[in-house]
């Protein structure tokens, strides 16, 4: 019975996300080393010391990386949970140099961060969190990328503990983060 009690008491404290799911359990990333949009080291030591929203993306995605970072930009969400850290991780090193990823987040808040870095370097990190990023051929030479939509919310310590997957909601972000916020949970 006491066993049942102290479960039921340590399963109470995850938040009842009603826009994603709170992982049982954190779980770490893999450590990572890619590029600022500066050309500075970012590396997975970077995502300690506060929450993080970790999205995958390019700048010449037509549509999901677009809507989901207009999403993140509304003033209700930033309000929400003020210290956390949107980071835009490119997974189009060939296009999305330093520059293109600055000018490409600023149009939508200067608190962005966006970091790129070669393939091999990515991998670690798409890796574990296990996302796509699949380079799709278009006719005439073109390309474009398949990509996770997936919203990943780390804790200070820089580890997994929820997934938002698309359509977002603003407004319920919102209150998913103060919901993991007020329970201590980030």
């Amino acid at each position: 019975m006491a066993a049942g009690a102290l479960l039921a008491h340590l399963l109470g404290k995850n938040p009842q996300l009603q826009s994603g799911t709170w992982l049982p359990r954190a779980r770490p990333l893999a450590e990572f080393h890619l590029q600022d949009s500066s050309g500075h080291d970012y590396s997975s030591d970077r995502l300690r010391g506060h929450p993080t929203l970790l999205f995958f993306g390019f700048t010449h995605c037509p549509d999901v990386c677009p809507t989901t970072l207009a999403t993140l930009a509304q003033p209700e969400l930033q309000k929400a949970l003020p210290s956390a850290q949107v980071l835009f991780v490119s997974i189009d090193p060939d296009r999305d140099t330093g520059a293109a990823l600055q000018s490409y987040l600023s149009a939508f808040s200067n608190r962005f961060v966006g970091v790129r870095g070669e393939r091999a370097a990515l991998a670690p990190l798409l890796k574990s969190l296990n996302a796509i990023a699949v380079r799709e051929e278009l006719p005439g030479g073109e390309y474009t990328m398949d990509h996770s939509a997936t919203l990943y919310l780390l804790d200070t310590r820089g580890r997994l503990v929820a997934v938002f997957s698309p359509p977002f909601s603003a407004t319920a972000l919102a209150a998913d983060l103060r919901r993991a916020d007020d329970a201590r949970r980030l």
